[in-house]
């Protein structure tokens, strides 16, 4: 077997913190399997309390299986201190793996599948293939997936309006996820079969996602008003948690990955724009003066020329990044251009969702006016959504991609805007969505993340993923079924993993618990890291003696 790069001390960190947990989890299992098999041996009259027992368990097992914990799990793992919580993981003491086995072997699970992400992407275990275009496969495949999923998950919603209490469904959750799934297919099929022609397209759906991150952070916090600590780690986690493991077992720069730290950006923006003197939040005034604050910032640092690097430069270790193809650019030109492209939508984003409870309810008087005016008003705004995104189409998309890139950051809230007035236009369009899209929709950060290494191939750190993984060399389309397959199946893993580790490590209403579990987190990294870089220097020195 032959590994791409040098073994790196993050790599052997990882090494000497998921083995321990993986043999901990086999032998809870062990523990676990001794326990059934001594109470199938006690007498019948209490077979009865065992079934409950049993039922229990397997209660327990489909929670996990669905990504969550049981609250038992949950709630042992939490009461414990983290000292004494080292103590008997590190002693092995039996009660404890039986009381943790859940979690030990989440832990275990997501450590498999990131040594899984470094044999398909860092050895020649398994092989590789080149991409390759056709646009008739390409426009096939996608339309008939769209054919499958309006067959098989067309489904009709009836939930009620957070503001009017009203069925409207006007940019409501399912919607917005059956969006993001949609989206994210053609983005990960322009990556798989080298779509160029759609590049266009693609830098489009990047600012829907971006501006889903302002409409959907700004909603959150507007109504819920929940600032709190817990609510603010959990976000981060969701974005980062997976990526940050990713960098450390694969060896890339988190830019990389560049749509988690944009994300995490305008997640935290959103954060300070509503977090900062909330409670004036409900003064029209002072949030139309936060929303301008928002653009002041955004052209102090991108449009005023030299600001930008001035600002992020501190913070080159993080968001630097070196494609080895292009190895002239400087540490923050990604970081530049990615954000850049996408630096006003996510504000574009929080307008919508103030003005959300506004449309909602000029829509319910809609469908409450007489047939003839309704149909009118409805066939205006369609008329108008149709011209202004055929012009957009003619005068803007159609540009070449260096010209079109100019325009996009100015010009994106456009065809987003004629997106939804078409996809609300009548009750019934509100009403329904494609379940398998939004179920896509809601792994989106998994499948773009997991793309690089389990459905691409780089073959080195930072590189971007040119070659696709190759289980059945010579079958191109057999090929893409397993892979796509594999790929999208341990995407879902992921997604209920990260969700099952955050309920354990993220207490939701205990910040001292949250300040204990974040200190013995870092304790623990810096005792692995620096025991790596010993056992590292130990080939060294014996070669140089």
């Amino acid at each position: 077997m032959v590994v791409s790069g040098p073994i790196t001390p993050g790599q052997v960190s990882f090494l000497l913190g998921v083995i321990p947990v993986f043999i901990a989890w086999i032998y809870s299992e062990f523990l676990e399997y001794k326990k059934s098999a001594s109470h199938s041996k006690v007498h019948s009259d209490n077979n009865l309390v065992e079934l409950g027992e049993e039922t229990v368990k397997e209660d327990d097992r489909a929670v996990l299986l669905e990504g969550g914990l049981t609250r038992s799990a949950s709630a042992k793992f939490h009461s414990s201190s983290v000292k004494t919580t080292l103590i008997r993981f590190l002693t092995m003491e039996d009660s404890f793996l039986l009381e943790n086995r859940a979690i030990l072997r989440a832990m275990a699970e997501f450590g498999a599948i990131l040594v899984y992400f470094y044999i398909c992407d860092r050895t020649n275990l398994l092989g590789e293939s080149t991409k390759k275009y056709n646009r008739d496969l390409f426009l096939f495949l996608y339309a008939l997936l769209i054919i499958v999923s309006a067959m098989t998950s067309l489904t009709k919603h009836n939930d009620k309006s957070a503001f009017s209490g009203k069925a409207m469904q006007y940019l409501s959750r399912h919607q917005t996820e059956e969006w993001k799934g949609w989206m994210q297919v053609l983005f990960l099929m322009y990556h798989y079969f080298a779509a160029t022609e759609i590049y266009n397209a693609i830098r489009l759906f990047i600012a829907a996602y971006v501006w889903m991150t302002g409409f959907g952070n700004f909603s959150y916090y507007y109504i819920r008003k929940d600032f709190s600590l817990a609510r603010f780690t959990q976000m981060m986690w969701r974005l980062n948690f997976f990526v940050a493991f990713c960098c450390i077992v694969l060896n890339n720069d988190y830019m990389l990955y560049y749509i988690c730290p944009m994300h995490t950006l305008f997640t935290l923006m959103v954060y300070g724009a509503l977090g900062i003197f909330n409670k004036y939040n409900e003064i029209p005034s002072v949030m139309a003066v936060k929303i301008l604050a928002c653009f002041l910032v955004v052209i102090f640092i991108w449009e005023i020329p030299g600001v930008f690097d001035i600002f992020w430069s501190p913070l080159s270790f993080l968001l630097g990044y070196t494609d080895p193809a292009k190895p002239d650019l400087s540490r923050l030109h990604e970081w530049h251009f990615r954000s850049g492209l996408d630096r006003y939508i996510w504000i574009i984003g929080m307008i919508y969702a103030y003005y959300h409870p506004n449309v909602e309810k000029w829509m319910e008087k809609l469908e409450e006016c007489e047939t003839k005016r309704k149909f009118s008003i409805k066939a205006s705004v369609v008329a108008v959504s149709l011209f202004v995104g055929y012009m957009w189409y003619e005068y803007i998309y159609k540009l070449d991609k260096v010209t079109y890139n100019k325009y996009h950051p100015y010009t994106s809230w456009i065809p987003i805007t004629v997106y939804i007035c078409l996809r609300n236009s009548t009750q019934q369009l509100r009403s329904y969505s494609l379940t398998l899209f939004a179920w896509l929709g809601k792994i989106t950060l998994e499948t773009y993340i997991s793309q690089f290494h389990i459905w691409l191939r780089s073959d080195m750190p930072n590189g971007q993923p040119k070659w696709l993984l190759s289980f059945i060399p010579e079958y191109p389309m057999l090929n893409f079924m397993l892979t796509t397959a594999i790929y999208v199946l341990i995407s879902h893993r992921l997604f209920e993993l990260t969700n099952t580790l955050k309920s354990v490590f993220i207490p939701t209403k205990d910040n001292r618990r949250l300040l204990y579990n974040f200190i013995a987190g870092v304790a623990i990294s810096l005792f692995l890291y620096c025991t790596s870089l010993v056992l590292l220097q130990i080939p060294r020195s014996t070669v140089s003696s």
